[in-house]
């Protein structure tokens, strides 16, 4: 596909323009009413838009000043798997408000005991007349404190493998049972939770897609949380960004240490590179295909990535770096000028030492670096899978063994 972007009388600007004109400072409603959350949805939700076209309402909503609604897991995860497996109701009921940011939603996948083996969870699910009851607890529930709803998965069926017998739902956070408990960062900030759910009662009809067949809408959530958390901002498509920092530096009359301008050179190249995958995972999203294991190698690389940025800010200010209070990525203060073309928070000193003690972080949420090379390895080079260690067979010895069994 061609990644030049049109000029600016090209019909599909002068209509984002147009409408602009029109909402001068538009809310989170009127932006999701006119498909420009998520333009690459099927309509009424979003255009239907090919990938320039996106790009195209990506570009005039940046020069316009204009922010889209942030809610990360409803946009990002919950929202794709509703369209995927949803019914019309939960589609309507859903997904509009989703899009404007007026109910934040979370993910209640981890379990204590069931981290990188997601599908080993052991919160129940016990379908009782018209209602589950769920009992058992999640653990790194993103923002679950401020959230109306979450997506959760949960064990129906005991028996059956565990691949098999998990349900996906759709859960109220106020439903009586629940309780949310803070777990503080290093950062200093409150981010994740853990979640206990003691005879939570939800509603049949807010079972997404067939009972015990959930692990593969958690598959399509898992992949689609890949390609958000690989985003623009070097922290899970938040913060700033490779050209965030090298525009200030730039700014501020560049690097001397030749080892210094390496990095940013290699960082200017990362950036491109990511870039350009984005394209092509947003590219499979309009021909219908579900992100795929190119989630994973986006995901690997820009979680590294996001490290590498805020390590150079670190280091782009020597030992002062070192130092509480003097955390911002250029050496002399920034002028006005800068401070008027920047997103205010990228210069923030403090923005830079946030990130990157949550940096630390990027390589562990959302599947580990490590899981996501093995899922690289096996569905991209072909390796053979890990040993199944419930049945105690090496990989050899479970290519024999009969199908439909487990041991």
């Amino acid at each position: 596909m061609d990644f030049e972007l049109p000029p600016a009388d090209d019909p599909r600007r002068e209509s984002v323009r147009a409408w602009l004109a029109d909402h001068p400072d538009p809310s989170g409603r009127d932006l999701a009413d006119a498909g420009y959350v998520a333009p690459h949805w099927p309509k009424p939700y979003g255009l239907d838009a090919d990938p320039i076209h996106q790009l195209i309402i990506d570009d005039e909503l940046r020069r316009a000043g204009v922010r889209r609604p942030v809610n990360m897991i409803g946009i990002g995860w919950a929202g794709p798997t509703i369209l995927h497996a949803g019914t019309e109701a939960h589609k309507q009921r859903y997904l509009i408000p989703l899009l404007a940011g007026e109910e934040m939603w979370c993910q209640l996948f981890s379990e204590p005991d069931a981290g990188s083996d997601l599908a080993n969870l052991g919160t129940r699910a016990i379908r009782d007349g018209d209602t589950y009851v769920v009992n058992g607890q999640k653990i790194w529930t993103s923002l679950a404190q401020f959230s109306k709803f979450g997506i959760l998965i949960a064990r129906t069926n005991p028996d059956a493998p565990k691949h098999k017998g998990i349900s996906y739902f759709i859960c109220p956070m106020d439903t009586p049972g629940i309780e949310v408990r803070p777990i503080i960062e290093m950062t200093g900030s409150h981010t994740f939770n853990e979640v206990f759910f003691t005879d939570v009662r939800l509603p049949a009809e807010n079972l997404v897609g067939t009972e015990n067949e959930g692990w593969s809408l958690a598959k399509v959530t898992l992949g689609n949380e890949r390609v958000s958390l690989s985003g623009g901002g070097a922290l899970w498509g938040n913060g700033p960004d490779a050209q965030d920092l090298l525009g200030l530096v730039r700014a501020q009359g560049g690097v001397k240490d030749p080892h210094l301008r390496q990095r940013a050179a290699d960082l200017h190249i990362e950036a491109e590179i990511l870039r350009l995958m984005r394209l092509r995972t947003v590219s499979a999203a309009i021909r219908g295909k579900p992100p795929g294991p190119e989630a994973s190698v986006r995901k690997v690389l820009a979680d590294e990535h996001g490290q590498k940025i805020m390590e150079l800010a670190k280091d782009l200010r020597g030992s002062a770096g070192m130092l509480v209070g003097a955390h911002d990525a250029v050496e002399k203060p920034l002028d006005e000028s800068i401070i008027q073309k920047s997103p205010v928070a990228w210069t923030d000193p403090a923005m830079w030492h946030y990130g990157f003690l949550f940096s630390q972080a990027l390589t562990i949420g959302g599947g580990t670096g490590d899981v996501q090379r093995n899922i690289i390895g096996e569905r991209v080079l072909g390796l053979p899978h890990d040993i199944d260690v419930e049945a105690g067979l090496t990989w050899a010895q479970a290519q024999r063994r009969p199908a439909g069994t487990t041991a």
